[in-house]
């Protein structure tokens, strides 16, 4: 089997092609090894706008031109898998990403072609819920705002939240969205002593007892809750979910965090929220553009929290997915469960099996 392996500025090429080495080096040893994008700050803008516009928006890497044509396996953390990459790879019969997120893989057209899609679910799960967390305190204690005072030289001791500042103990803790991040970050303040309750209409309300935690319709969540904490996958169908509305439901002392996907808030509605402060205070780290514009009204507001997307970017976050990745396809090939396969549909197609069967002798 001949792979195009494509890495970029965050995992370069050569973490998958080691870990194409230890997992899959029994399927085939002509393993094409590239970066998609070396340039770190080019990489942001790219892979955001592939997930705000989708994979069909990039051009055809060169090295996908140049040896995809009789290559069977694509894999990548955010290399653009569009129509026009499986039109360059006719015999691509396997793409991996290793990410949880599937912005960059046009699914549908895969499906169509019978190639099979492997994602990494909860790669960087226990990342993104330590991050979680601490930006509940890094808002509600103004942890990082004392630090930004002290090295300009003030001794800061009042906050807009002076009159209010909350401890964890007994509080309520509303996640919108319950997959492997949502029930590590409900985990991990267990030790808190909050009540939990969740958004997620397509976990089941047993899962979340069992966490614990209370299964609540949004409008509930929105009302109730001393912090709203995203973590549910965007889609077409949820995007902009948090709107004006939903802002207005949220008490005055609460606190809105999000480390999961911009495009679930409308940003316009947040920032009114917080100028007025409707809501206590907010703590994002993540945006519609990045790097955040020089105009973004967040800049300008005193009781919010920005970071520079980096919830997920852990070592153990960056350097073990490939090897996770890798590892799940190879049980595949070996004729055990796999995990992380997101197009099963694509097991009953005709062409894939006489080709899976063939790799398997």
């Amino acid at each position: 089997m001949k792979a195009v392996l494509l890495g970029d500025a965050m995992i370069p090429g050569k973490g998958f092609g080691e870990a194409w080495k230890k997992h899959m080096g029994q399927y085939g040893s002509n393993i094409i090894v590239e970066n998609w994008e070396s340039d770190w700050g080019q990489l942001q803008y790219r892979r955001l706008e592939v997930e705000k516009r989708g994979p069909e928006i990039e051009t055809v890497d060169e090295t996908i031109l140049k040896e995809g044509k009789d290559a069977e396996a694509l894999m990548g953390l955010f290399v653009p898998v569009s129509s026009k990459v499986m039109d360059a790879m006719p015999n691509l019969r396997l793409v991996g990403v290793s990410r949880a997120g599937l912005e960059n893989v046009n699914v549908e057209e895969a499906t169509k072609r019978g190639i099979l899609v492997f994602n990494v679910k909860g790669r960087n799960a226990h990342a993104v819920s330590d991050f979680a967390v601490g930006m509940m305190l890094a808002a509600a204690r103004n942890i990082a705002k004392a630090h930004h005072a002290i090295q300009n030289g003030e001794w800061r001791k009042t906050f807009v939240n002076s009159n209010a500042i909350p401890e964890m103990h007994d509080k309520t803790i509303g996640l919108v969205g319950f997959g492997y991040i949502g029930k590590l970050v409900a985990k991990k303040l267990s030790g808190f002593d909050v009540n939990v309750v969740v958004y997620d209409p397509y976990t089941k309300e047993e899962v979340i007892n069992e966490a614990g935690a209370k299964k609540v319709e949004l409008n509930e969540l929105m009302s109730t809750s001393d912090f709203v904490s995203m973590h549910a996958r965007l889609t077409e169908q949820n995007k902009g979910m948090i709107g004006e509305k939903e802002l207005e439901m949220m008490k005055p002392t609460a606190y809105f965090i999000n480390t999961g996907r911009a495009g679930l808030v409308d940003q316009d509605a947040l920032a009114k929220a917080l100028g007025g402060q409707k809501i206590m205070g907010a703590a994002l780290d993540v945006f519609t553009t990045e790097p955040i514009p020089e105009d973004s009204p967040f800049l300008k507001l005193d009781n919010v929290t920005l970071t520079t997307h980096i919830a997920g970017t852990t070592s153990e976050a960056l350097t073990n997915s490939p090897y996770l990745l890798m590892e799940d396809i190879a049980k595949f090939l070996n004729g055990e469960e796999a995990h992380f396969i997101v197009n099963k549909e694509v097991l009953e197609n005709e062409e894939f099996k006489t080709w899976l069967a063939s790799v398997r002798v």
